[in-house]
C-alpha cells in the first residue's frame, strides 16, 4: 500500500481511482465494508483521510480521544486490499478550501477520482458548506459518480466510533470487537518498571500507550504482539494503579502466557478480547499472586476456546 502526505506526493500518472473519504477513526466493522466496495478492477482502492482530526484543530476542546494510532489505522487499511492512503495534514488553512476548490484540487487533479464513496451524513469544505447533493453536482462537472453509503447497524444499533469509543471505556471490550470486526488494541513501546512482579508476583512487560482511548481500569484477556518480530503470545493485562502496591501512577501491565524466551520486545500491541474484574487492592503480595494465576487460567480457558472459533 503507497502512503501519500499531500496532493504534491501523488504522482501525475496516478489512478483513475475509486475513493472513499472519512476520518476512520477505529477503522470499524462499517468502515471496513465500506472499503470492501471499492471493487472496480480498472480503479485504484484509495482512502482519504485526515491527520489530525478535524475537530482537533476547529474544535479542540470538544476533540474525541482517539481509538487507533497512525500506525494502526493504515495496517488496517491495507488489510483490507486498500491500494493507497492520503494522508492529509489538516490545517486551519486546509479547512478554509472551498468544497469546490477541495473537489478539484485533491479528488480531480491528485487522485484522478472515478467513483466516489462517501456517508450520507458527509459534510465538506470551508465551515462544512458542502453536502452530498453538492457532491454529485460537482462529480457532474468534473466527471465522477457519488456512491452514498448508509449508516451500517449491527442488530439494529448503528456502528460509530463514538459508540465505540464509550464500550472500551467502558471496559465492555468484547462487544468493542465486534463492532470494530477486530480486537481493541493498544501499541507503544515496552518500558522499564519498578520491578515489582518479577520478584513478588508475577513478571510483566509495561506498556507506554501511544492511544488515547484506554479501556476502564481492570483486568482483561489480551493477546500481545511484538511489532517488530510479529511473535505473539496469549495473555492477560491490568490496566490501573497497583493498589496493593500503593502505585501512584497509571500502568499497562502484560502477563505472556504462552512461550517467552526472556528476549524483551521493544514495541508491542496488546489486543483487549474480554473483561475478567475489576482492579483492587489485595492484603497481601502473595495473595495477589494468586489472584493473578486465577486471573491467567480464565484466560487461558478463553484462549484455547478462540483457538477453536474465528471470531475476529
Amino acid at each position: 500500500m503507497t502512503i501519500f502526505r499531500s496532493p504534491a506526493d501523488v504522482p501525475k500518472s496516478f489512478g483513475p481511482s475509486v475513493v472513499t473519504i472519512g476520518n476512520f477513526d477505529g477503522v470499524h466493522s462499517g468502515h471496513r465494508q465500506i472499503m470492501r466496495q471499492l471493487k472496480p478492477a480498472n480503479l485504484t482502492r484509495v482512502v482519504l483521510t485526515f491527520d489530525p482530526h478535524p475537530a482537533k484543530v476547529l474544535a479542540p476542546d470538544r476533540a474525541p480521544t482517539l481509538l487507533m494510532t497512525i500506525g494502526q489505522r493504515l495496517r488496517a487499511c491495507e488489510s483490507e486490499g486498500i491500494e493507497a492512503v492520503l494522508l492529509l495534514p489538516f490545517s486551519l488553512e486546509f479547512a478554509k478550501l472551498t468544497p469546490d476548490e477541495f473537489v478539484r484540487e485533491i479528488l480531480v487533479e491528485a487522485l484522478h477520482a472515478r467513483l466516489v464513496l462517501v456517508g450520507e451524513d458527509f459534510r465538506f469544505g470551508y465551515k462544512q458548506a458542502g453536502n452530498i447533493e453538492t457532491l454529485r453536482a460537482l462529480g457532474q462537472q468534473y466527471g465522477f459518480e457519488v456512491f452514498p453509503i448508509a449508516p451500517i447497524e449491527r442488530r439494529k444499533e448503528r456502528i460509530s466510533s463514538t459508540g465505540i469509543r464509550k464500550l472500551v471505556s467502558e471496559g465492555a471490550v468484547s462487544r468493542a470487537c465486534r463492532m470494530l470486526g477486530a480486537p481493541f488494541a493498544l501499541e507503544g513501546e515496552v518500558v522499564k518498571g519498578q520491578g515489582i512482579g518479577s520478584k513478588q508476583t508475577v513478571p510483566t512487560l509495561n506498556l507506554a500507550p501511544r492511544n488515547e482511548t484506554l479501556p476502564k481500569n481492570g483486568v482483561y484477556v489480551t493477546r500481545t504482539r511484538d511489532l517488530d518480530s510479529d511473535r505473539r503470545w496469549p495473555s492477560i493485562t491490568n490496566i490501573g494503579y497497583r493498589p496493593t502496591f500503593e502505585g501512584k501512577g497509571l500502568t499497562i501491565e502484560t502477563f505472556l502466557l504462552g512461550p517467552f524466551d526472556g528476549n524483551s520486545p521493544e514495541q508491542i500491541e496488546v489486543e483487549f478480547l474480554a473483561f475478567v474484574r475489576d482492579e483492587r487492592k489485595f492484603d497481601t503480595p502473595e495473595d495477589l499472586k494468586k489472584q493473578i494465576l486465577k486471573d491467567a487460567g480464565v484466560a487461558a480457558r478463553l484462549h484455547r476456546h478462540l483457538s477453536n472459533i474465528r471470531m475476529y
